[in-house]
């Protein structure tokens, strides 16, 4: 899909392909700040808090990468050949450890090269419950906005995705690497102490990590010393049931806009995920 500007769209009415929602944190303790993307329109959704929405899909869907016309979207957002043919949509990407760039058999080498052979962090993150999570260090912390954590720890610095991938691994063995996405949006996470989780988890996968340590070297899997990040959510009102609206189902979704999380937009007739429909084109109204 082109780039596009990245001006605010002053008209309360969009209407383009949907990419996920931009988020930024919030400064000196206000919430985070949500901009709905669509084509080249973008729309400020914090003020159209409490304000009625309505989101109609017109029934075209185009893959983000080469914009040619799909029927169905494939791994949020792509038509099929470049779900086929992109790296960044290879079975690696989910489980890093399985990365078959040095096998010769990377679909992008390139890409991969640019992506996977950087820095990454690997955090814990509360959002419906203690998880462990990865990502690029130049995507923090975008990726706990995306996920909806309350609160967020980096552990490690790493030197490329594959460590990431075994690091993480490593600690699935105490901690899951999930959020119950219906717990998140009902907004009743327990406050955790996650410096106490991380020394907790560091005692017992110690050995784990030598090993670690010992393949790739001991700059390879840098421990850090951070502080907990805390974040916040424009919300006004949590629901205490979560229903959830599917627009291949029923097309046209509204209902009064209650709070925004992770990629979630909360309505007063139930929840949807924006970025598992990437590539949708619809019209927004608020």
């Amino acid at each position: 899909m082109p780039a596009v500007a990245e001006s605010i769209a002053a008209a309360a009415e969009v209407q383009g392909c949907l990419t996920k929602m931009a988020i930024a944190p919030g400064e000196a303790g206000q919430p985070a700040r949500y901009t709905l993307c669509a084509g080249d329109q973008r729309l400020d959704l914090n003020e159209r808090l409490g304000r009625p929405l309505t989101l109609a899909w017109t029934g075209a869907i185009a893959c983000t990468h080469c914009g040619r016309a799909t029927k169905k979207s494939f791994a949020q957002g792509y038509c099929y050949p470049c779900f086929k043919k992109l790296a960044q949509c290879d079975t690696c990407i989910m489980k890093p450890g399985t990365c078959h760039f040095f096998d010769g058999t990377c679909r992008e080498p390139e890409w991969a090269e640019r992506h996977c052979f950087q820095p990454h962090i690997v955090y814990l993150a509360n959002a419906s419950g203690l998880k462990v999570g990865i990502t690029r260090g130049t995507q923090v912390p975008t990726r706990w906005l995306d996920q909806g954590a309350v609160q967020a720890l980096p552990m490690f610095e790493v030197q490329t995705r594959q460590q990431s991938g075994f690091v993480e691994t490593l600690f699935k063995e105490e901690v899951s690497d999930r959020t119950n996405w219906r717990a998140m949006l009902k907004g009743d996470t327990v406050e955790m102490d996650l410096p106490a989780e991380r020394d907790r988890l560091l005692a017992r996968l110690e050995s784990g990590l030598a090993n670690l340590r010992e393949r790739f070297g001991e700059d390879a899997i840098r421990l850090l010393d951070a502080p907990p990040v805390t974040l916040d959510y424009p919300v006004l009102e949590y629901p205490t049931k979560v229903a959830s609206h599917n627009l291949d189902k029923t097309p046209e979704i509204s209902g009064t806009l209650l709070g925004l999380k992770g990629q979630y937009l909360i309505l007063d007739s139930g929840v949807i995920n924006l970025r598992k429909y990437t590539g949708y084109e619809v019209r927004v109204a608020a």
